[in-house]
């Protein structure tokens, strides 16, 4: 697989950097959002990143909560999603020290607050999977389940977990 530096989009352009697409999409980083349980927000074992769970938390810390299909629309949650993405995003920073440590997204799991008889689950979680392909160009592309729950903590709409691959 190529690095970080050669990769290229369908475009043929060369690849930007994170950091750099991040400006362009208009994404300032928040903090990464703190546990709000007994678990850590991030472990690494070898070359491989596990990101705890994360919400729809705002900069000022309120979240999005409701279920999607009922009081959230299918539009509103992706929205949700795609700031989760840019909360996982943040725990990624923090974690490596530098986005350009990311070698691969691996796997994205995103769970969907719904009714039983919502289906769309993976229009909702495309907020994020859309993100991180904008955020890391192919390195971004992954493997993903979107499931939907009865509940998630504290209400919240969505909440999605991911893996990631960094490189020294």
């Amino acid at each position: 697989m190529a690095d970080a530096s050669t990769l290229t989009e369908t475009t043929g352009a060369p690849a930007m950097d994170p950091y750099g697409r991040l400006a362009a999409l208009g994404i300032e980083l928040p903090p990464p959002p703190p546990p709000i349980a007994n678990f850590l927000t991030h472990v690494q074992c070898g070359s491989m990143l596990f990101l705890s769970g994360q919400g729809p938390r705002k900069v000022d810390g309120s979240l999005h909560t409701g279920k999607v299909g009922g009081a959230v629309s299918i539009e509103a949650a992706y929205d949700h999603a795609r700031l989760t993405g840019v909360n996982l995003i943040a725990v990624m920073h923090a974690a490596t020290g530098d986005l350009r440590r990311v070698r691969r997204v691996v796997k994205l799991l995103g769970f969907v607050n719904c009714g039983g008889d919502f289906n769309e689950h993976p229009k909702v979680v495309n907020g994020c999977s859309d993100l991180f392909v904008e955020v890391f160009g192919e390195r971004g592309a992954h493997a993903r389940s979107a499931i939907g729950v009865a509940s998630l903590p504290n209400d919240i709409s969505v909440e999605l977990e991911a893996v990631i691959e960094v490189c020294d």
